[in-house]
Parts: structure tokens; C-alpha cells; sequence
């Protein structure tokens, strides 16, 4: 079957690709590269063997995505990452996330729903969960009012996909990731922000090799055992399998619900300080951090109940804190030559 991934070329996008491909799926990409490169798909090419099909869209142009599915006249599986998410901009500049995010998921559904049968794979977030108030995450766990315009083009995008199930071909997943850090062990993708990182591991990476002068851990004075935020980091191999099983799964019609929520993490959570000295370990550097005042926004800790994933959908987590963080330093060290 072709399966179309959006925002292909992305961190976790790119990763998905290379999985799909593996496992034998002719792969097409849709990506606008305003947050990724064309050379990504190089590093993609060179792990796989083999190049898969690239359309540059803008998927917020309704008629070029009615014209890519004309074309594209097989794809009847869609995996979605195409989005705006970086949290402060999306306050700054809501409109352009709400137009993005939203508008682009409703032309891919529209086209969708016209095929005999559609599976779509839903990039979302532990976003939606805010400050849970149990630990772990279960996916039952109540949905909070959004703290971002980011996060809440998540909560509309899952209530939009649902309410499309319900009347029509297309069958979903929903999986909510927690934080996806690391590279491919090979070293040809991996993360590539653009700007100053928005995420720890990139900032930590930066820091290492001296692009950035000082890492800022935010907040010293959380209830938790060090005082500094905990969350779940899952690495962005074992995130990408996981979309694999989801997609196998629609495809095989073993779902239960016309659309299904998974967490997609590692069920372990781990504080900044737990990350630093795991990234001292795994790299022999030493980091130039410093603490300081707690960030807006922020949230003590996220981890998630893995038990749904793993019993229902067959994944597990496989690779450790320590994998993703080396994997991650090597990355930053070949980017930066």
C-alpha cells in the first residue's frame, strides 16, 4: 500500500519514513520544508537504499492537495506530523497556527473520505493531558483546558478526527507522544531544529559542542525528588515503529473504536538533572548549565501508563535514556563538521 506521510522530512517524520520503508510500504512525503531540509531526504535515501517519492506543498493549499491526491491516486494511508509547534510562537501568533494545524488536516481528511477506505495516523500530543493528576498518564485521564493555541489545534485536531470517523470510510489512530528525542543509529537523520531549540535534548547537544554558551534549566524548586520538571522521554526510533503497528493495525481492521488513542512513551520519567548527567555519561563532556527561574507554562511532571500501547497495540519501548542521548550527541557532532 503508499502511504503518505506528512511533514515526512521532520524529526519524527523522517524516522516514520525510514521505518515504513523497512517494512516494505512505498512511502511518499509531503513537506513545505519551513522547518525541515532537502537534505533530509539524502540521509533518508541513504539508509533505506532507495529514494521515496517527494512532493514540496504547502498543505494549507486546498487545491494542491486535491491535485497531489489525483496524482497519487493509490494512497489510501496517511501518517500526519505536518504542523506548526513551537509553543511561544503559536501565543504570538495564534492565527498562523490555527490556519496551519487545522486547516491542512481538514483538505487531507476531505480527500481521504472520497477513497472505498481511508487509514489515518494522527500526530498528537501529551500536551492535551496539562498537569495530569495522576501518575502515570493513562489515556482515560481527563483532557484540560489548552495552556498554548499550539496545544489546543491538538485537542480540535483529535475532536475533528473523531467526529469525521463517525460519518465516514476513514478509520484513525490517535497517538499521543510524550517527549521523542535521538537519532537514527546510523547518524544520517536525526534532529535538526532551525532557530534557537525549543526542545532540553538539542540545547543540551548545542551547549556540549559549544554553539551554545550556557543551558538554562528552568526551575529548581518542583515537588519532585530534585526539584526540577520530570518528563517521559521516548526515543524517536522506537516512536516511529510505533506508527508502523498503528497503521498495520487499521490496515489489518483491528481496531476496536473507529478511532483509537495511544501514549506513546517509555512509562519512565526522568527530570532535567537526570537527563544532564545521563548526557555527561554517555558523551565524557561536562555541561555549562545553570539553574534559573521556573518558565511560564511549564508543567511538574508527564509520564505515561504504556499498558494500553503495549497489551493492545503491540509496542513496546525498546531503547533506553542513555541510547537516545549518544545517538544524539553523534548527530550533533556530525551536523556541526
Amino acid at each position: 500500500m503508499r502511504v503518505l506521510v506528512t511533514g515526512g522530512l521532520g524529526f519524527i517524520g523522517s524516522h516514520t519514513v525510514v521505518e515504513l520503508q523497512n517494512e516494505g510500504f512505498d512511502v511518499v512525503i509531503i513537506d513545505d520544508l519551513s522547518n525541515s531540509s532537502l537534505e533530509v531526504l539524502d540521509g533518508i535515501t541513504s539508509i533505506i537504499g532507495k529514494q521515496p517519492n517527494f512532493e514540496q506543498i504547502d498543505l494549507r493549499d486546498k487545491a494542491a492537495v486535491h491535485q497531489f491526491f489525483k496524482k497519487y491516486s493509490d494512497v489510501s494511508g496517511v501518517i500526519h506530523f505536518a504542523a506548526s509547534k513551537a509553543v511561544g510562537e503559536s501565543v504570538d501568533n495564534p492565527l498562523l497556527y490555527y490556519e496551519n494545524n487545522i486547516s491542512s488536516l481538514i483538505y487531507l481528511l476531505q480527500e481521504l473520505q472520497k477513497k472505498p477506505e481511508g487509514h489515518f495516523i494522527f500526530s498528537s500530543s501529551c500536551t492535551v493531558y496539562g498537569q495530569a493528576a495522576i501518575m502515570p498518564i493513562a489515556e482515560e485521564a481527563p483532557i484540560q483546558t489548552a495552556l498554548s493555541p499550539y496545544g489546543n489545534t491538538k485537542q480540535i485536531g483529535e475532536e475533528i478526527i473523531q467526529d469525521v470517523v463517525k460519518v465516514s470510510n476513514i478509520n484513525a489512530i490517535l497517538l499521543r507522544y510524550f517527549n521523542p528525542v535521538g537519532a537514527h543509529e546510523s547518524i544520517n537523520i536525526g534532529e535538526l531544529p532551525k532557530g534557537t531549540p525549543q526542545n532540553l535534548i538539542p540545547f543540551i547537544t548545542q551547549t556540549a559542542i559549544g554553539l551554545r554558551e550556557q543551558l538554562s534549566v528552568f526551575g529548581s524548586d518542583y515537588p519532585t525528588a530534585d526539584g526540577t520538571c520530570i518528563r517521559d522521554y521516548i526515543h524517536v526510533v522506537d516512536l516511529a515503529k510505533a506508527h508502523v503497528k498503528a497503521l498495520k493495525r487499521l490496515m489489518n481492521k483491528e481496531n476496536v473504536e473507529k478511532a483509537e488513542v495511544f501514549n506513546l512513551g517509555t512509562g519512565t520519567g526522568s527530570s532535567v538533572l537526570d537527563v544532564i548527567n545521563s548526557f555527561e555519561k554517555v558523551s565524557g563532556k561536562t555541561l555549562n548549565y545553570k539553574i534559573v527561574e521556573r518558565r511560564v507554562g511549564d508543567i511538574t511532571e508527564a509520564y505515561a501508563d504504556t499498558a494500553k500501547a503495549n497489551n493492545v497495540l503491540g509496542w513496546n519501548a525498546e531503547l533506553t535514556l542513555d541510547d537516545a542521548l549518544e545517538s544524539a550527541w553523534k548527530w550533533e557532532q556530525k551536523i556541526r563538521k
